[in-house]
């Protein structure tokens, strides 16, 4: 396990040297929001992290249920009690198991790894815009369908999930790089995917953090040409 800080966010990378995993703190003024889960095994690390940085964990906030965000989920929450759970309106329904569309969703099957056997609830569904903490929820749909991001509005970093990965190369969600491509390959809507990344580089963030991959800081130079990559890609597809 590996635990770097930048700004007011802490990551905290399992396998980092072999297939990286990444969990965040955020840290308030008294107490830490957890943003993702990680892997099954992985809560005393995250417990004994948050014990190092000398603050309560608060709030578990999830960016989406792939197995990998949410792996540790259940041991947390009976760790933690009073730690409220949040994730998207949307992605409530993966994190219960249910791999069905939306009427309004491009009718394309739902992929990675969706959580079978969690038994956590959610505290709280996020909509796009809510604040939580210095938290602001940013939907970013295509690598799930409820796929979110959050800005810590003090500072501008941006904790975006799967929405880009830095592992292998920089990329927008549904990209393939040879070298890690199992975002890609777990990502549900390319396009969708695509106009997320847009929507996240308009927010002009100061550091960008991801599931999968090391911190980027002044990132808009690298996500510029992750995105006109991905446009490339798309416009190349057969419509």
């Amino acid at each position: 396990m590996r635990v770097v800080q930048e700004l007011t966010v802490h990551q905290i990378t399992f396998f980092p040297r072999v297939f990286p995993v990444n969990c965040y703190f955020v840290e308030e003024e008294n107490s830490l929001t957890l943003i993702d889960a990680a892997l099954p095994f992985s809560a005393p690390g995250i417990i004994a992290a948050a014990d190092r940085i000398g603050k309560p964990i608060t709030r578990i906030v999830l960016t989406h249920a792939h197995d990998d965000h949410v792996g540790a989920l259940d041991a947390l929450k009976q760790a933690l009690p009073d730690a409220a759970v949040y994730i998207s309106k949307r992605d409530a329904r993966l994190l219960a198991g249910d791999r069905g569309l939306m009427p309004s969703e491009p009718q394309m099957p739902i992929r990675g790894g969706v959580p079978k056997h969690v038994k956590t609830r959610p505290d709280v569904l996020l909509h796009d815009g809510e604040q939580l903490g210095s938290l602001q929820a940013i939907a970013a749909p295509g690598h799930t369908p409820g796929s979110m991001a959050f800005l810590d509005t003090r500072n501008g970093a941006l904790i975006a999930g799967d929405a880009f990965q830095t592992r292998g190369g920089i990329a927008v969600s549904g990209q393939l790089r040879p070298w890690f491509p199992f975002p890609a390959w777990a990502t549900w809507n390319k396009a969708l995917a695509l106009d997320s990344a847009r929507k996240l580089l308009a927010l002009a963030p100061s550091l960008l953090a991801i599931g999968h991959g090391r911190l980027l800081a002044s990132p808009a130079p690298w996500m510029i040409q992750a995105i006109a990559a991905a446009e490339q890609r798309l416009a190349l597809q057969p419509r």
